[in-house]
């Protein structure tokens, strides 16, 4: 028992640097995703039908393909097809981690958007435009300050869930908590002690994040304050 604490105490400042790196890397992605989720959860109700045939794809293909593979495409196989046609070019792990994470919120974020713009009631937007307002200030100004408080709980679900994804970037080699983990693991052989730590983290991780949601939510609830 003594031997296994030992073990995670002496583990523990490398695997936190790489939680670390794990909430750098979720939060840089969710704000890449949400300029990117935002512009296509609009694009998903524009009227004109191009620009919504462009979003479904783009929704489509990202929430329909493993993010382990996406990872992949960006990380191997852009590199590699640029190669093939005589171009030298290679992503950094940090860029493919966050170009593939980013990609791959947009898409989720997108209909979590959507889905919080068309819960708004028809009548809003009529009576505001009735009032003189023109589309885009009917959007920014009444539409969306009342979809976002409705959007707070699938947002929150779509970070923890990022966040934990984070941990397959490790497959490209970054060097987040899961890969600390890893190359812990490899070189004392306690990968049962290791990895239950990294579990224990994430889980710490996961329920801080949960709670920061809950408080925003009651927050931005009007009948709370």
């Amino acid at each position: 028992m003594d031997e296994s604490l030992g073990v995670v105490i002496n583990a523990l400042p490398a695997l936190l640097m790489g939680a670390r790196v794990t909430l750098q890397l979720t939060a840089v992605a969710v704000a890449f995703g949400s300029v990117g989720g935002v512009a296509l959860g609009v694009a998903r109700l524009s009227k004109i039908w191009l620009l919504r045939l462009i979003a479904r794809i783009y929704v489509d293909f990202f929430r329909g393909t493993p993010l382990l593979v996406q990872l992949f495409v960006i990380y191997f196989g852009i590199p590699s097809l640029l190669g093939s046609i005589g171009l030298d070019f290679s992503f950094s792990r940090w860029g493919a981690a966050i170009l593939g994470l980013s990609l791959n919120s947009a898409a989720y974020l997108a209909e979590i958007v959507r889905a919080g713009i068309q819960s708004i009631e028809v009548g809003q937007k009529e009576a505001s435009e009735s009032l003189g307002l023109g589309s885009m200030q009917t959007m920014r100004y009444i539409i969306f300050p009342q979809a976002l408080r409705r959007m707070v709980p699938p947002l929150g679900n779509e970070f923890i869930i990022l966040l934990k994804d984070t941990s397959l970037v490790a497959f490209i080699g970054y060097q987040e908590l899961f890969r600390q983990g890893q190359l812990i693991a490899a070189r004392n052989f306690r990968a049962f002690e290791i990895y239950i730590t990294v579990a224990l983290i994430y889980l710490a991780l996961t329920i801080i994040s949960s709670q920061a949601f809950s408080w925003l939510e009651r927050r931005l609830n009007p009948t709370t304050k």
